[in-house]
C-alpha cells in the first residue's frame, strides 16, 4: 500500500497517535501503541493482535520497507515530516516508528493456568519491570504470564518497548485479585512458589521441582503480602549480606532458570 502523507496535525485519521505520553497515562481503551521497528517487525510478523493502522515518519520509510510488505492490504499506512510527526506524537520519537492495535478479547485464564509453567505477578505496579519480566519468561521458556487487576497493563508503549515485543505474543491473562488467581491456578493443579527473602523460606536450589509449577512475584519494595506468601510454598534466593532482595524480574528469571535447568 503507498503510504498516505499526513500534512495537518489535526487529522481525524491519525488521531490515535496525537498527545501519546499523555494518553498513556489516562489509557485509550482498546487500542494500544507500539513503538520501534523490532516491536513493528512482531506485531506484524508474530503478534496475535489487530492492526488498526501505522504512522511512520518519512525518513524511516526505506528501513521499514521489509515489514511494511507484510502489512494486511486493509490496513492504511500513514506518513509525515519528522517535525510533523513528532508534533503530533508529542514528543520526540527517535525510533520514528508507530502503529495502533487492538487489544481484542482477553485470553481465557483457564487457558493460561493448563500450561505446566506460568509467572504470577501481583502487584506489578512498574512498566520496565513488567516489560522486563515478559522477556526474560519468554526466553526462559515460560508458557505464559498471569497479573492481578492491580498490576499495570503489560501493553502498555514502554512495557512492550522493554519486553522486546514478548508482550504482543507471549499469553498473558490480566485481572482478578491475587487471592483469585491462585486458587484458579490451584484447581488446575499448579503448585505455587512465593518468591520472599524471608531467610526462613527454602532456597530454591533446594526444592524438588513438581511438574506443574507457578511462580508468584510482587512488586518491588512491599513485595508478596503475608497472605499470599501463606497460599503458597515460600522460596527464597539467597542473597550476599547486606542486601535483601533483587529486581523483581531478575529475581523472576533466576527462578526460571533455576527451575527448567533439568529440562531440555
Amino acid at each position: 500500500m503507498v503510504p498516505i502523507a499526513i500534512e495537518d496535525p489535526t487529522d481525524p485519521r491519525i488521531a490515535a497517535y496525537s498527545a501519546i505520553k499523555e494518553r498513556d497515562l489516562t489509557g485509550r481503551g482498546d487500542r494500544f501503541i507500539v513503538e520501534g521497528k523490532i516491536t513493528l517487525d512482531i506485531l506484524v510478523q508474530r503478534s496475535r493482535f489487530k492492526i488498526e493502522s501505522l504512522f511512520i515518519a518519512d525518513h524511516r520509510l526505506s528501513a521499514v520497507a521489509d515489514i511494511l510488505r507484510g502489512v494486511p492490504g486493509d490496513v492504511p499506512i500513514y506518513t509525515a515530516s519528522r517535525d510533523l510527526f513528532d508534533a503530533i506524537a508529542g514528543f520526540p520519537v527517535h525510533r520514528g516508528v508507530l502503529a495502533c492495535a487492538r487489544k481484542g478479547q482477553p485470553l481465557a485464564l483457564e487457558s493460561l493456568a493448563r500450561q505446566d509453567r506460568v509467572v504470577l505477578g501481583i502487584g506489578l505496579s512498574n512498566h520496565d519491570n513488567v516489560g522486563a519480566l515478559f522477556r526474560n519468561a519468554a526466553g526462559l521458556g515460560v508458557k505464559g504470564i498471569v497479573l492481578d487487576r492491580e498490576s499495570c497493563d503489560p501493553l502498555y508503549r514502554k512495557a512492550i518497548r522493554v519486553s522486546a515485543g514478548t508482550a504482543l505474543w507471549l499469553p498473558y491473562f490480566h485481572g482478578q485479585t491475587g487471592e483469585a488467581l491462585i486458587n484458579a491456578l490451584k484447581r488446575q493443579d499448579h503448585t505455587l512458589w512465593a518468591l520472599t527473602p524471608d531467610k526462613m523460606a527454602t532456597p530454591i536450589w533446594d526444592k524438588a521441582v513438581p511438574e506443574t509449577l507457578s511462580l508468584v512475584v510482587g512488586a518491588e519494595g512491599p513485595g508478596l503480602g503475608d497472605d499470599i506468601i501463606a497460599a503458597c510454598e515460600p522460596v527464597s534466593i539467597p542473597m550476599a549480606s547486606g542486601v535483601d532482595s533483587l529486581n523483581v524480574a531478575t529475581a523472576a528469571a533466576i527462578a526460571m532458570a533455576v527451575v527448567d535447568a533439568d529440562r531440555t
